[in-house]
């Protein structure tokens, strides 16, 4: 996110009352960043792969599962590839299409299968079961509706984040191309099924360096080429290679960048890029990471044992994966006064501070020990780099509404900041419906 475009945001959002006692938390999407990087992905594909080449890129929907952002991408030319019934419902109801949807789970069932080849849907199987699944519902039809491919698991390793790792000798993902026999029976599946026509491999996310994921697709890429000389003919005629670019937490540069990885895979897989293979990528968290941010109201400040802490609302039920994994997933804070404004600092400098979440256990922390500004009650904290997972990856403690999220626009000339509801705050009528209000009475009733 541009920093002069943040400022203005930050600011307009305190003006305009999107945030105060009672909205203390509020995220914040930067829409001119949200396009700028869906325009540099096709760019820098464009760049690379043969003219007239169909590329498809689904942005993954456990990124950002909100109808808008879905709805926005789909404006800039993307795609979605969902994980669940209710991603592909999400994408739906944003108004994709279904040729431009790919459905990549480990566990589908045999109804949502049916749905997807009912629907004309790209299916990724993950593993021989499952294709014994599609061998019975593509039985009674002349030819599948949509593309059917497999998942392999390149079994290349893993990165520094073994959770963001999907390539490991033991990952749940997809059939393990290196053990014994698995290769020769994924090249006597494709030989045995005409309709079967996608190879897909992804390695992994945050934390696995561009050479391991190159390592990954040259692989799928190797073994689509050794399956259509087996059969005589190019029946694998696109190829998956999924998503997976890491995002750099650490500043508000945009590194690595699309084009840098488009360039590192031509000149690893040149194959992949000569117009013989359709392509499909799968990127989420490096499209929307650097557009968005948390907003949350300092509501206390107090000190323990010496250390200065700030209590926020922004903990656990948002940054889920930073308070659990903070050294895998930290994040860059900073300090605002209650106006909206960057918060200086006295003339001690910065004071080194926790920023707490208001969950009910002691580690619901979003940094510890952070140089910062001194904080007050009434203050305000960023939370940057979280327009990925951190919207869409509520975590339901203490029954914590989920908070408003906006989009906003801060590039007019004049300074005007306009912003767009992308979903409202929630209610306590809501968290009290989905907790079970109108069955107060089953248990009791039960004798």
């Amino acid at each position: 996110m541009a920093t002069t475009r943040r400022e203005l945001a930050v600011r307009a959002a305190v003006e305009q009352r999107l945030l105060g006692p009672d909205q203390p938390v509020v995220g914040l999407l930067d829409v001119a960043g949200i396009r700028s990087a869906a325009a540099g992905l096709r760019a820098a594909f464009e760049e690379v792969i043969a003219p007239g080449t169909p590329v498809l890129h689904a942005f993954a929907v456990k990124a950002a599962a909100l109808v808008p952002v879905l709805r926005l991408l789909a404006d800039e030319g993307l795609g979605c590839e969902v994980a669940s019934p209710g991603e592909l419902a999400l994408a739906r109801a944003a108004g994709v299409t279904p040729d431009r949807i790919v459905l990549d789970s480990p566990a589908k069932t045999v109804a949502e299968l049916r749905e997807a080849l009912d629907l004309g849907i790209a299916v990724n199987a993950d593993n021989p079961q499952e294709l014994e699944r599609l061998d019975a519902l593509v039985g009674h039809r002349a030819a599948p509706p949509s593309p059917v491919g497999l998942r392999v698991n390149p079994q290349v390793g893993g990165g520094r984040i073994d959770a963001m790792s999907t390539a490991t000798a033991t990952s749940k993902f997809g059939v393990a191309l290196q053990d014994p026999g698995a290769r020769a029976w994924v090249v006597r599946a494709f030989v045995e099924r005409p309709w079967l026509t996608r190879l897909h491999a992804h390695v992994g996310s945050q934390g696995c360096p561009l050479e391991l994921m190159a390592a990954g697709i040259r692989a799928a890429y190797e073994l689509a080429e050794e399956i259509n000389e087996a059969v005589g003919r190019q029946q694998i005629d696109a190829l998956d290679i999924g998503g997976g670019l890491p995002v750099n937490f650490t500043s508000d540069e945009v590194t690595p960048g699309y084009r840098e990885y488009a360039q590192l895979l031509r000149a690893a897989v040149p194959g992949l890029f000569d117009g013989r293979y359709k392509l499909v990528t799968e990127f989420g968290r490096s499209l929307l990471a650097k557009s968005g941010l948390v907003l949350a109201r300092v509501e206390y400040a107090k000190s323990a044992g010496g250390r200065p802490i700030a209590v926020t609302h922004a903990g656990a039920q948002l940054a889920t994966r930073t308070v659990f994994a903070p050294e895998a997933w930290p994040l860059r804070v900073l300090a605002y006064d209650a106006e909206g404004r960057p918060k200086a600092e006295t003339g001690d400098g910065p004071v080194p501070q926790d920023i707490a979440g208001p969950c009910c256990f002691a580690g619901d922390l979003i940094a510890r020990d952070r140089p910062l500004p001194e904080l007050a009650a009434g203050d305000l904290v960023a939370l940057l780099d979280t327009g990925a997972y951190y919207f869409s990856n509520h975590f339901a403690y203490n029954s914590l509404p989920r908070p408003g999220i906006y989009g906003f626009d801060a590039t007019s000339a004049d300074g005007e900041v306009r912003f767009a509801t992308v979903r409202e705050p929630q209610t306590m009528a809501e968290i009290v419906a989905e907790s079970g209000a109108r069955h107060a009475l089953s248990l009791s009733r039960l004798r």
